[in-house]
């Protein structure tokens, strides 16, 4: 190999891991600034509520509107609707709507049964669109015109929220500078398979520590689109629901922030959902979570910035909508891997391949550490459930072409539609999503999967037969990670399953 492209891949190697040092590291932070807050934290929740209910009688509780935006939802939103209808609030000051987008027959589904509860006294309406202007938040936007509540509590269909989500959370807007509360989400079908298993695990990682982290250390934080309660007032302050972006709930999270709302988060209130029992939804699900994220920070980092705000309040910030680049930084690491044995002279002594080791292990051990330690503070049980991390590890960097992808996309404003998680309404193992509508197909991007998945295993049996053994360790998780996501797309793009 020439000179200049061995300096060339030695550059982008270096950058690649600095970066992905920095996003670990990150986490380590996040981590103690948990432990940290974490006890004044469920002492203020505990004065808060009692604070609430000593001094407010039912007659000056808020009223709160409940948004159910769906789309195509025929095996849960029976299940979702029921579920918002058990509310112990008082049915005078709840106001529920229907927002649904369907073009089956969800729509009669719906109907029904929001006639159903009409009649059993809910203030309940069924909103349908035509067509799905602004997709997610053009439906959002839409029944706010006519929502009648001071707070607007918003589900997606996935969610079965406990009837005593709204006790647990309205008490926290006696504040007037709190303008969201995010809840935790639970699981309801954790146990159904390694990859939901994995998933859960991540899931745990980001609500258990790093939401909690940022809220209670005066970071920017986000809505998660679903299990949460704005204020109107702030939703209509930052501008409204606006659909230039994949992630309206994160863009309009930071722009409530940058005008000067506090949003908060309640580990300690879970709200189960059901997580994606197919690589193909879960790929789809990060493809739109990734691209959503660099747009937003497209869009608001450069105000951020230009704010008088703390200068770890930006950096965190930075951190926190930039955080899929680890994904191209991994891809980088894979290619340039294999040019790195060429430079002879970087091996000539013990430094430079420590220097590797160290970085990618901190790189590496830090995400898991963060995992490990969620699994530690949310379950009794959780030394029996760390033993799914390599499962984690393994579809972290599987999902790095996938989520490449979408970076570059939002990097070169290249447009794509709002592609919704199917769901299938899976409770159990014995249950079965084979057969069922709304599947996603097995798309072209999986065939880089396998590719990277083969220069991966080259790359490791050449370290392997050059005796560089400190690098070959991660080399094989990115083959292992690779092939798995392949090989699970495989299995699952061609399942039998109706569109």
């Amino acid at each position: 190999m020439t000179e200049p492209f061995l300096y060339i891949s030695l550059a982008l190697y270096v950058f690649a891991l600095v970066a992905l040092f920095t996003y670990g590291m990150n986490c380590y932070l996040l981590m103690l600034c948990y432990r940290l807050k974490r006890s004044q934290s469920l002492e203020r929740h505990a004065e808060v509520i009692a604070h609430f209910y000593r001094n407010f009688s039912v007659e000056d509780w808020p009223k709160v509107t409940i948004q159910l935006p769906i789309f195509n939802e025929r095996y849960v939103v029976e299940r979702l609707i029921q579920s918002i209808c058990r509310f112990d609030y008082p049915r005078s000051l709840l106001d529920i709507q229907v927002l649904d987008d369907s073009t089956d027959d969800t729509v009669n589904i719906a109907r029904a049964l929001v006639k159903q509860m009409k009649e059993r006294g809910f203030d309940i309406h069924y909103i349908h669109r035509d067509d799905r202007t602004g997709f997610k938040a053009g439906a959002l936007r839409e029944g706010l015109k006519t929502s009648k509540g001071e707070l607007v509590g918003i589900f997606d269909a996935d969610f079965v929220p406990q009837p005593d989500f709204l006790k647990e959370t309205v008490p926290y807007f006696v504040d007037p500078i709190i303008g969201m509360i995010q809840t935790r989400w639970g699981h309801i079908n954790a146990d159904y398979s390694m990859l939901t298993r994995a998933q859960s695990m991540g899931i745990d990682g980001h609500f258990g520590i790093e939401q909690a982290a940022r809220a209670w250390n005066g970071f920017f934080m986000n809505f998660n689109g679903t299990a949460g309660v704005w204020r109107k007032k702030t939703i209509e302050d930052a501008g409204g629901w606006q659909a230039d972006t994949l992630t309206e709930d994160l863009d309009l999270s930071y722009r409530a922030q940058l005008k000067g709302w506090k949003l908060t988060f309640l580990t300690h209130v879970v709200c189960p959902a059901e997580v994606p029992v197919t690589i193909t939804a879960f790929k789809s699900q990060q493809h739109r979570w990734a691209k959503g994220s660099i747009q937003t920070a497209k869009k608001n980092l450069g105000k951020l910035f230009r704010s008088d705000l703390p200068l770890l309040v930006k950096l965190q910030a930075l951190l926190h909508l930039t955080h899929y680049m680890v994904h191209p930084m991994m891809l980088l690491v894979v290619l340039t891997s294999i040019p790195m044995l060429y430079s002879q002279w970087f091996f000539n002594s013990l430094s430079f391949p420590i220097m590797i080791f160290t970085l990618l292990c901190l790189a590496t051990f830090g995400p898991s550490s963060m995992y490990m330690f969620s699994q530690k503070i949310i379950y009794g049980d959780w030394k029996s459930r760390i033993k799914f991390l390599p499962f984690l590890m393994c579809l972290g960097t599987g999902i790095a072409v996938n989520n490449t992808k979408a970076v570059l996309e939002a990097l070169f404003d290249v447009k794509s539609g709002f592609v919704r998680t199917p769901k299938y309404g899976i409770k159990k193992q014995a249950d079965c999503w084979k057969g069922k509508c709304y599947s996603i197909p097995l798309s072209a991007i999986s065939l880089l999967e396998f590719i990277f998945g083969v220069y991966s295993l080259a790359g490791l049996m050449m370290f392997l037969f050059f005796s560089k053994y400190l690098v070959s360790p991660f080399l094989l998780i990115y083959t292992l990670g690779f092939f798995y996501v392949f090989f699970l797309s495989l299995k699952h793009g061609y399942g039998k399953t109706r569109s």
